[in-house]
């Protein structure tokens, strides 16, 4: 298998970019920027560190980040396993991508920048729900924001209401053949759904 090695052979072989994706571009949130983040109640992370690449799904009863200013989110981090991947790359590397999604809609928002992790009470207050408050916040300062292309939510079918999670294993299975069986398994699963309905904020 011969792989491509070098900047000017992978540019050769695609070919200049399309006018309107270089034009997109906006180094702050734009008014429709604005809007179109701000209805997303999901978002990917990515991030880097020594160890490698981590991608962390963010979701929210809400806008999944508020604008700080236009150059400025703020994430709040809810409860989750405590691994911590995210925050630990953003505390090393703050190098960051966010990829914003509706749905329904087959296009993608992206942002990329720089991170920061805070505990500070004021901000952590500013998310407050249900009597919970976040551990932290990730704030992100914005370099890029842009639109993607539809292309690959439409290949994929993502909103066509098709539903093949019956076909998986569930997380206590994974977890059950992970362990050679001593963790995991139907108690697990059977359990989940209350253990999430306790710690989701």
């Amino acid at each position: 298998m011969q792989f491509l090695k070098t900047v000017e052979e992978l540019e050769n072989h695609y070919g200049t970019p399309g006018v309107a994706s270089i034009r997109k571009v906006a180094q702050q949130l734009t008014p429709l920027y604005r809007k179109w983040i701000m209805t997303s109640r999901l978002c990917m992370v990515s991030t880097v560190g020594p160890e490698g690449t981590d991608g962390s799904p963010r979701g929210d009863d809400g806008p999944v980040v508020t604008e700080l200013d236009p150059k400025t989110l703020a994430m709040p981090d809810w409860h989750g396993n405590n691994r911590i991947d995210t925050l630990r790359n953003i505390v090393r590397d703050p190098r960051i991508s966010l990829m914003f999604l509706v749905p329904g809609s087959n296009n993608v928002v992206r942002v990329n920048g720089r991170a920061h992790v805070t505990v500070d009470d004021d901000l952590r207050a500013q998310f407050e729900f249900k009597g919970k408050q976040p551990r932290s916040v990730i704030v992100i300062e914005i370099h890029e924001v842009y639109s993607q292309c539809a292309r690959a939510l439409m290949r994929a079918r993502t909103w066509s209401g098709e539903d093949e999670s019956g076909t998986l294993p569930t997380v206590g299975e994974i977890l059950a053949e992970q362990t050679d069986g001593a963790e995991g398994g139907e108690r697990y699963d059977a359990e989940w759904g209350a253990r999430a309905a306790k710690t989701m904020w």
